[in-house]
């Protein structure tokens, strides 16, 4: 998490340094270049020369930003180098010194990191301009995510009411909340859910990027909201924020309508209950809480265990009549980029080895929630496909943070007794890319690639929507499409 906020705060620091610089001749003279057919390399890397010798920092981290581009990596870090020499009080200096607060081991060091840190880069010292002040609520958010998982909910507060922009406070307010939510902090937790629902409202017709971003978490944070409000029996008032949520759904979404299914109970409203669950029953989505309340729900009102039994098989093949549709629409055919990797043992694995089987291939890393929630979905298919020796899964771990990561992986595998093939898509020295993710274009994780017996990509899948039935149905209906498909 630590690593989250510093790369966070790098990223938004050279997006200041774009947008300041959008007007600068230069920099629009250097985009033009980029977008060219053919690139004129050349010519590219002489404007690039003439911008490092600027006297103002963001043409360095302009600089960066086109190195990047250009897929040179190794000279980023050399000229990031550089850059510290020439600005010590400069924008990587005080991301550098974000890193050392996060790195701190306990809140009391964070602290003591913290203050040394804002008296040598103070705020005022930066232009206020394209969210820039964003660097320090990441870090103050961070602090006080700390004393709130110490207990310390008084310091745990003034940290976080340091907070100055605006469209990233719900982040921050939501994030904390969390934090004494897990602590059993009902009254502090229900505060900062409302701070933060309250300050993603303020965003709800924003249409830039930033105020999107803060909009976005609207619906999420109400949601937690009313559960909140609800255990602390505030039920009339948690029922409107959950309607609320609800009605500004644009599709079922399992959270909500469980939440709202609970609610609805309580105030007695079971044939309501009962249809904002079957409202997810015939999605597939549903977790098995839902499936149990809805059983409940079932068996009191409408029948007993065998027309229980026959209603499900019957919405079952609907859900999958509907997927198969959905596939039939996404499946593709492009060659899959070969690689050969070592796994957490230390052996080597070709994509080539496995010619002639269907192969899931799951990108995944140990810092990724989204991707170990879809672990136990991914375990059930592993498990239905045990004994066909004409699939195979391949568990490729990319984007890596440390020097660890092998060791990460594998102790996070056998600790949750996963019997996933793992492979180590690890950073190249040379150019510091995670080169076999790079080769297949993903853009997150966890990302999953079915590639048929011919080698060829025949489907791709990004994220998990937290349903494990509906993930497996997904992946099986992947894998029987790609090999009946591939005659």
């Amino acid at each position: 998490m630590k690593k989250c906020f510093l790369l966070l705060a790098l990223g938004t620091t050279l997006t200041v340094a774009a947008n300041a610089q959008k007007n600068s001749p230069a920099i629009q003279e250097l985009d033009s270049l980029m977008k060219s057919q053919p690139l004129d390399t050349a010519k590219v890397l002489q404007g690039l020369k003439q911008l490092t010798k600027s006297s103002k920092e963001k043409d360095w981290m302009e600089a960066s930003r086109f190195y990047y581009r250009l897929g040179k990596t190794g000279v980023v870090d050399s000229l990031q180098e550089a850059e510290l020499k020439q600005f010590p009080l400069g924008y990587i200096a005080r991301s550098n010194g974000a890193k050392e607060v996060f790195d701190a081991q306990d809140p009391e060091a964070s602290e003591k990191v913290y203050n040394q840190w804002i008296a040598k880069f103070p705020p005022e010292k930066f232009p206020s301009e394209d969210h820039d002040r964003v660097v320090y609520d990441y870090v103050t958010a961070a602090i006080a995510k700390r004393y709130a998982e110490a207990g310390n909910a008084d310091k745990a507060k003034f940290f976080i009411d340091k907070l100055m922009e605006e469209f990233w406070k719900g982040n921050g307010y939501g994030s904390i909340a969390e934090t004494f939510y897990k602590k059993g902090d009902l009254a502090n937790a229900e505060i900062y859910t409302k701070k933060a629902m309250e300050s993603a409202r303020l965003f709800l017709n924003a249409t830039d990027n930033a105020g999107k971003f803060a909009a976005s978490g609207y619906p999420g944070l109400t949601r937690t909201y009313a559960k909140i409000l609800f255990e602390e029996h505030k039920y009339d008032e948690a029922l409107q924020y959950i309607d609320t949520v609800y009605q500004m759904n644009q599709q079922i979404d399992p959270a909500t309508n469980y939440t709202y299914a609970k609610l609805l109970l309580h105030a007695g409203r079971n044939q309501d209950a009962y249809d904002k669950l079957e409202e997810v029953i015939k999605t597939g989505k549903a977790t098995p809480q839902i499936d149990s309340t809805f059983r409940e729900l079932y068996l009191g009102s409408h029948g007993d265990a065998a027309a229980y039994t026959a209603y499900m098989d019957k919405i079952k093949k609907v859900v999958l009549e509907n997927l198969r549709k959905e596939l039939t629409g996404q499946i593709m055919d492009k060659p899959a980029p070969g690689f050969t990797l070592r796994d957490v043992n230390g052996k080597e694995v070709s994509l080539s080895q496995f010619a002639g089987k269907t192969v899931v291939v799951d990108f995944w890393a140990t810092w990724c929630g989204p991707c170990k929630r879809s672990f136990p979905a991914m375990q059930k298919a592993v498990n239905k496909y045990r004994n066909d020796k004409n699939v195979q899964f391949l568990f490729i771990h990319t984007w890596e943070r440390d020097d660890k990561a092998t060791d990460e992986a594998k102790a996070y595998v056998q600790d949750n007794h996963y019997d996933f093939e793992v492979l180590m898509d690890l950073k190249d020295p040379a150019s510091k890319q995670n080169k076999v993710v790079s080769s297949y274009g993903v853009q997150g994780i966890p990302a999953k690639f079915v590639i048929d017996p011919k080698g060829h990509i025949r489907f791709q899948l990004t994220g998990f929507d937290g349903s494990d039935e509906q993930a497996v149905n997904e992946i099986s209906m992947m894998i029987e499409m790609a090999r009946a498909d591939n005659g």
